[in-house]
C-alpha cells in the first residue's frame, strides 16, 4: 500500500473509531441523563402513559387519575376534595410540573422508583400496564376537614396538628387554597389560565402558599410557652407557684420604657401559672432579659427553631434572632420584635410539652407501597430533641391547663377531656397598625396520653380589631380538630 492510502486508511480508521466512542458515549454514559432530560417528549409521554399511584389518607385515595383526549399524554392527575389536601399533596401539572408529595415522592407515584424494579419486570413479563406505588400518610381525614372548615369560616390561616408521640402530622391545612385538578393538564385555554389567575402576582390572597409549612408569622403570647421552659430548664424558676420578681409596671432594662399588660390583669411578681392564665407581659418580658439572648436561643433552637424541617416537604425556619441587646430580647421573649415562627413549629412546641419533654421528629408519609399494597419502606418516629426535663413539662402542662380552665383558653374545653392550651395575638403592622394574628397553642389528654397537639393561627381580616383574640377565633378550631382526633380513636 503506498503512502497516500495509507494515510486515508489510518484517517477513516480514526473517524470509525470515532463513531463507536461517541455512540458508546450516548448510548451508555449519557443514556440517564437523555433518559432524563426535560426536552425529551418521549420521556413526558411515557411519564403520563400510565395511571398515576394515589396518595392514601385513612385507607382512601385522595386522587386518581383519568384519560385526556387533549394531547399526547393519556393520563392525567385528578384530585378528591382538592383544595382542602392542597397543602399535604401539592399539584401534578402535565404543563407545570409538581411540587409537595406529588414531586418528592414522584418516582414511587409513576412506578419509575428503582425500588419497584422487580414489580416493573413482573408486569413486562405478564404484560401488565405499568402502574404506580402508593404514598400512605399519617393524616386524619376527619381533623383535615375540621381543619380547613374552620379556617375557611375565618378567611385567612394554618392549623397544624401533631401526635406528640409519634411525631405524625394528622392536619395540616391552609386557606385560603387552590385545586390543583384544575391545571392537571395542558390545555392553553384552561389549564394556563387556570395557573395564571392563582400566582400571587394576580392573586393577592396567594392561594398557593402553603401556609403551615412556608409562611412564618409572629406568635405573640403563645411564645410565651417557650420562654415558661427557659425559666423552668435554666434554672430561674424552679416551680409554678413561687411568686417571680416581676414589678408592674416593669422598664425593660437599658431603656426607659415600660412594657405594658393588655388591661388590668394581676401580674405584680405574679406566679409563672398566674403570668401564663393571665398572659403577663411584664413577667415573661423580664424571664427573657434575665435569661438572656443566648440562654433563650439555645432553648429555641431545642424545639427547633433557626432550622429547616422536612416532613418530608421543607418548611421555612423559624426565627430567634442572636445578637440582641436586653430590651429586644424582652420583646423576642413575649413572641414580639424579630420572632416568626411557621404554625408547624408552634405545634412542636405543644407536642413537646405534651409528650413529658420529648420532641419527636414531625412526618407526613407513613409507609410507601407498591400498586399491589406491598410495603416498600415504613417510616420508624425518631426523636427529634428533648427541649425540657420530663418533671418540668409537667409543670407546664399543669400551667398551661390552668390557661384552658380558668384562662383565656376556656373556649377550647372539652367535656371529659384533659386540654391545655396559650392563647396570643400577635401585633401585625407598623406600629400595630394591622389586624393582630389570633393564635392557639395546645394539646388534649385522655387517659393520661396525649392523642393530639395543635397549632392555630387566623388572618381574620373582616373581623372587628377589637375582637380579634387567640380565644375567641383561633381555639374554637383548635378544639374542633383535637375532637375530631379523640372521636377517631373511639
Amino acid at each position: 500500500m503506498n503512502k497516500p492510502l495509507r494515510r486515508i486508511a489510518i484517517f477513516c480508521g480514526l473517524l470509525v473509531l470515532a463513531l463507536l466512542v461517541r455512540d458508546n458515549w450516548i448510548q451508555y454514559v449519557r443514556a440517564d441523563e437523555l433518559r432524563t432530560d426535560k426536552d425529551n417528549r418521549r420521556v413526558v409521554i411515557e411519564r403520563y402513559a400510565s395511571p398515576r399511584g394515589n396518595i392514601i389518607v385513612d385507607g382512601k385515595a385522595i386522587t386518581g387519575s383519568k384519560e385526556s383526549s387533549s394531547s399526547d399524554f393519556k393520563y392525567k392527575r385528578t384530585y378528591v376534595n382538592g383544595p382542602m389536601w392542597a397543602p399535604v399533596t401539592g399539584y401534578a401539572s402535565q404543563a407545570f410540573g409538581a411540587n409537595q408529595l406529588e414531586s418528592i415522592e414522584d418516582g414511587i407515584l409513576t412506578g419509575n422508583d428503582d425500588r419497584l424494579f422487580f414489580r416493573k419486570t413482573l408486569d413486562m413479563v405478564t404484560g401488565k400496564e405499568q402502574q404506580g406505588g402508593n404514598v400512605v400518610t399519617t393524616l386524619n381525614a376527619a381533623a383535615q376537614k375540621a381543619a380547613y372548615n374552620g379556617l375557611k369560616a375565618r378567611g385567612k390561616g394554618a392549623v397544624v396538628a401533631l401526635e406528640p408521640s409519634t411525631g405524625k402530622i394528622l392536619a395540616l391545612a391552609s386557606f385560603p387554597s387552590y385545586d390543583p385538578g384544575s391545571f392537571a393538564g395542558n390545555s392553553t385555554s384552561v389549564d394556563s389560565k387556570a395557573w395564571t389567575k392563582l400566582q400571587k402576582k394576580n392573586n393577592p390572597n396567594d392561594p398557593m402558599l402553603n401556609r403551615a409549612l412556608r409562611e412564618v408569622y409572629p406568635p405573640g403570647s403563645t411564645f410565651k410557652v417557650l420562654t415558661a421552659a427557659a425559666a423552668l430548664e435554666q434554672g430561674l424558676y424552679k416551680d409554678a407557684d413561687s411568686r417571680t420578681d416581676s414589678p408592674d409596671p416593669w422598664v425593660m432594662t437599658g431603656t426607659n420604657t415600660e412594657l405594658p399588660n393588655e388591661g388590668n390583669i394581676p401580674c405584680k411578681n405574679a406566679t409563672l401559672r398566674v403570668a401564663l392564665q393571665y398572659s403577663c407581659n411584664t413577667v415573661f418580658g423580664k424571664v427573657g432579659a434575665d435569661l438572656g439572648n443566648a440562654k433563650m436561643l439555645e432553648t429555641a433552637k431545642k424545639f427547633g427553631f433557626t432550622k429547616e424541617q422536612f416532613v418530608p416537604i421543607r418548611t421555612s425556619a423559624s426565627v430567634f434572632s442572636d445578637d440582641m441587646n436586653a430590651s429586644q430580647t424582652a420583646l423576642s421573649s413575649i413572641g414580639q420584635f424579630n420572632t416568626a415562627t411557621t404554625p408547624l413549629q408552634m405545634a412542636m412546641v405543644a407536642s413537646a410539652v405534651a409528650n413529658n419533654g420529648t420532641l419527636m421528629k414531625p412526618y407526613m408519609v407513613d409507609e410507601l407501597q407498591t400498586s399491589n399494597l406491598d410495603a416498600i419502606e415504613k417510616t420508624d418516629p425518631e426523636e427529634m430533641s428533648r427541649p425540657l426535663q420530663a418533671g418540668n413539662a409537667q409543670i407546664l402542662q399543669s400551667m398551661m391547663e390552668t390557661v384552658v380552665k380558668d384562662g383565656t383558653g376556656k373556649s377550647a374545653q372539652i367535656p371529659g377531656v384533659t386540654v391545655g392550651g396559650k392563647t396570643g395575638t400577635a401585633q401585625r403592622g407598623v406600629d400595630n397598625s394591622g389586624r393582630p394574628y389570633a393564635w392557639f397553642i395546645s394539646y388534649a389528654k385522655v387517659d393520661n396520653s396525649s392523642p393530639v397537639a395543635v397549632a392555630v393561627v387566623v388572618e381574620d381580616e373582616k373581623a372587628v380589631r377589637g375582637d380579634i383574640s387567640g380565644g375567641g377565633l383561633a381555639a374554637p378550631i383548635a378544639k374542633s380538630v383535637m375532637e375530631a382526633v379523640i372521636n377517631s380513636k373511639k
